[in-house]
C-alpha cells in the first residue's frame, strides 16, 4: 500500500484540473479563436493588414492555441522537463525536415520544368 502512495505522491499536483482552471483555459482558447475570426472576417477583407502579416499572426495564434491544448488537456505541462524537451525537439526536427522537403521538392519541380 505504501508503494502505491509513493507512486501517486508526485502526481497529486495535477490529479485533475479544477473547473476554474478548465474554464480559464477555455476562455483563453475562445478569445484566441475570436481574434482569428475578427482578423479573417474584418481585418483582412478591409485591407487593414496585409496577407503576409495576417498569415504570420494566424501561425502565431495557432501555436499559442496548440500550446494550451497540449499543456493542459494533454497534461504535458505536468510531465518532467526531459520528456517535454524530447517531445518538443522531436516536433521541431519533424517540422524542419518537412520544410526542407517542400523547398527541395519545389526546386526539383522548377528544375524539371526548365529542362
Amino acid at each position: 500500500m505504501s508503494e502505491h502512495h509513493a507512486h501517486t505522491e508526485g502526481h497529486e499536483e495535477h490529479a485533475g484540473l479544477s473547473k476554474g482552471k478548465i474554464w480559464q483555459v477555455f476562455g483563453i482558447l475562445l478569445m484566441i479563436t475570436v481574434i482569428e475570426f475578427i482578423i479573417a472576417l474584418w481585418v483582412l477583407p478591409n485591407h487593414y493588414m496585409s496577407h503576409a502579416v495576417g498569415n504570420f499572426v494566424y501561425i502565431a495564434l495557432t501555436l499559442v492555441k496548440a500550446f494550451y491544448i497540449v499543456a493542459y488537456f494533454m497534461h504535458l505541462k505536468y510531465e518532467k522537463l526531459g520528456f517535454q524537451l524530447s517531445l518538443t525537439l522531436s516536433l521541431i526536427f519533424i517540422i524542419y525536415f518537412i520544410v526542407l522537403m517542400l523547398i527541395e521538392g519545389g526546386f526539383l519541380n522548377i528544375h524539371m520544368m526548365n529542362h
